[in-house]
């Protein structure tokens, strides 16, 4: 299967709509579940051009590196300290790791389900 990158979009803006409260995923994950499992880097593109205040809302801040990491932004940006403090707001643990990385236990807060499941969330 392949989706242009609007369709693609979609599917991620779709799939990230079901992240339960208080859980996160890798994107990876978000993209194996939309089909293209290589396109993890593609699933943040779509998150960074997220549209202003979309209806329903997308939580973005539910969506970490597969390491458990919340991905830095680059030097001067403060997005990596916007998700802390959504994710910690929903009940999320987040630490620092050795080297100040913002880590998640991925055991206790992941959320990783099949592509069959998740079919089922979607009524279908």
């Amino acid at each position: 299967m392949s989706l242009d990158s609007a369709e693609f979009h979609v599917a991620v803006y779709d799939l990230v709509r079901l992240i339960p409260v208080a859980k996160v995923t890798s994107y990876g994950h978000i993209a194996k579940l939309a089909g293209m499992p290589n396109h993890s880097r593609h699933v943040g593109q779509a998150l960074k051009f997220l549209p202003p205040n979309p209806n329903p809302p997308i939580p973005w801040h539910r969506v970490i590196g597969a390491s458990g990491t919340i991905s830095s932004r680059g030097p001067g940006t403060d997005g990596a300290q916007r998700q802390r403090d959504a994710l910690e707001a929903e009940g999320v643990e987040v630490t620092a790791g050795r080297t100040g990385e913002l880590r998640i236990d991925l055991g206790r807060y992941g959320w990783f389900p099949s592509v069959d499941e998740v079919r089922a969330l979607q009524g279908g």
